[in-house]
């Protein structure tokens, strides 16, 4: 899940309103205030979807992550806002690496980074000089936990902690994909996000795409290309040292 759209649902004021994310990154992800379902979902069912046992999809899902240690991908981000008639559409990076480190770089060049390693992120605006600092793990609030804890979706480390956040709607298999479509049992989430929908190869179980689709009809869709199985990945790529050049901020406070 892209932690930018996470980032800018929890600090928006409440009550909430997804709309506000036209407000997240118009130009490459910089953050200016707190912030489908549509007609291929229906035409899946024209094209041959075949019900699947959710249990086995899940168990083979689980059974390919005990070899994954590290993974990369292009991919490009389309949102679909109901404020725009056209979508907004963004190339990027994403690295992990087992358990929880990751790197999303959004633009080419990257104009907003997020790195997560250990309890602490950061997003680095390399443009503005500027940069957050967010705390993570125990530290961090619980309903930053709980929106933070989507951000798993795509690399599950086993059944316990996948059933802990999710629940499976239902899975389907079509054109050599699984869609998994979800729903966070987080009641704080639940305000924000209306369903998660993971797009797997059939062949391997890797990920294909993901897509959010929010409760005000809004959407955002990741789609990966040239990924790379377990590739060797430094760690310093997911950590940050504050440059005395850059004002970084605290958003969540200290």
């Amino acid at each position: 899940m892209n932690f930018l759209e996470i980032k800018a649902a929890f600090l928006k004021p409440r009550p909430f309103k997804t709309t506000a994310m036209l407000n997240v990154c118009l130009s490459g992800g910089i953050t200016r205030r707190w912030s489908l379902m549509g007609a291929w979902v229906l035409s899946l069912w024209t094209l041959g979807v075949h019900a699947a046992d959710p249990n086995v999809v899940l168990d083979q899902w689980f059974a390919a992550q005990t070899n994954l240690r590290s993974w990369s991908a292009d991919f490009t981000q389309t949102r679909a806002l109901k404020a725009l008639t056209q979508p907004l559409v963004t190339q990027g990076h994403l690295s992990f690496a087992m358990p929880k480190s990751f790197r999303w770089e959004l633009g080419r060049p990257a104009k907003t980074i997020a790195m997560r390693h250990d309890d602490e992120m950061y997003v680095v605006y390399p443009l503005l000089k500027r940069a957050e600092h967010y705390p993570m793990g125990t530290n961090a609030p619980s309903e930053w936990r709980d929106m933070t804890s989507l951000l798993d979706a795509g690399f599950p480390k086993n059944r316990a902690a996948f059933a802990a956040a999710f629940r499976l709607v239902s899975s389907s298999e079509t054109n050599g994909t699984w869609l998994l479509v979800l729903q966070p049992r987080s009641l704080f989430a639940q305000k924000m996000l209306k369903e998660l929908r993971v797009n797997l190869h059939t062949n391997d179980f890797s990920l294909r795409s993901h897509e959010m689709i929010f409760i005000d009809g809004s959407s955002m869709r990741n789609d990966f290309t040239n990924a790379v199985w377990n590739p060797s990945l430094e760690q310093s790529l997911f950590s940050w040292k504050p440059d005395p050049h850059f004002k970084v901020l605290e958003p969540l406070g200290k």
